[in-house]
């Protein structure tokens, strides 16, 4: 099994790496998340996962290790594939994941491609027990209120991005932002855009 992978990467996807180590470049499929912000030439940590299949090997890789963790475990929810967990985490981080889980919430799991209304109850209730439970939500994020965060990546996951790059994008926004902007719906909208660029996601989960 391989577990983990340090190398270079060679070629990045919109949900794929090609990583360099001893001279072999592998084929990795990873988070939307790590796609966007692997560079060509820089070097790159993964926590892997390797499916073995009769007429293919993938590899699976995820920037923290409990991302790794809850994969594994979405594997053994029935009618859950490699694909859709993964497009589970490209679309809701672990405390989302886990705080859907708690409430037996199933709507976010039915925003992921490839995930109809039974699997995603499935995983709803499948993974109870199974998950840490979810962070408190804090009163701010990144120094700007919790409701216009929460607002924010509304409107940012309206116009075609998954989630969690999203929720990633408004908290990295509001922590370099003035304070009159961090209370602005529009300009910690408009600080969030910028950062993510013009350029729309091809094929967003959700």
């Amino acid at each position: 099994m391989i577990s983990s992978l340090r190398g270079t990467v060679l070629h990045t996807g919109a949900d794929s790496v090609v990583v360099e180590v001893g001279g072999v470049g592998l084929s990795v499929a990873v988070p939307v998340d790590v796609a966007r912000t692997a560079r060509t030439g820089e070097q790159i940590l993964l926590h892997t996962h390797l499916i073995v299949r009769e007429d293919q090997l993938a590899l699976f890789g995820f920037a923290e290790r409990d991302e790794l963790e809850v994969f594994a475990i979405l594997l053994g929810v029935t009618g859950v594939g490699p694909k859709s967990a993964l497009g589970v985490l490209s679309g809701l981080t672990i405390d989302q994941i886990a705080e859907a889980v708690a409430n037996e919430d199933d709507k976010p799991f039915r925003k992921v491609s490839g995930i109809g209304p039974k699997t995603a109850k499935l995983i709803a209730l499948q993974l109870q027990g199974k998950l840490a439970a979810p962070a408190p939500s804090a009163g701010r994020v990144g120094g700007a209120p919790h409701d216009v965060v929460s607002q924010v990546t509304q409107a940012v996951t309206g116009l075609g991005w998954p989630e969690r790059v999203a929720s990633d994008a408004v908290a990295a926004a509001a922590e370099t932002a003035s304070d009159a902007d961090r209370a602005s719906v529009q300009a910690l909208l408009r600080l969030t855009l910028a950062a993510l660029g013009p350029a729309q996601p091809g094929g967003a989960r959700g």
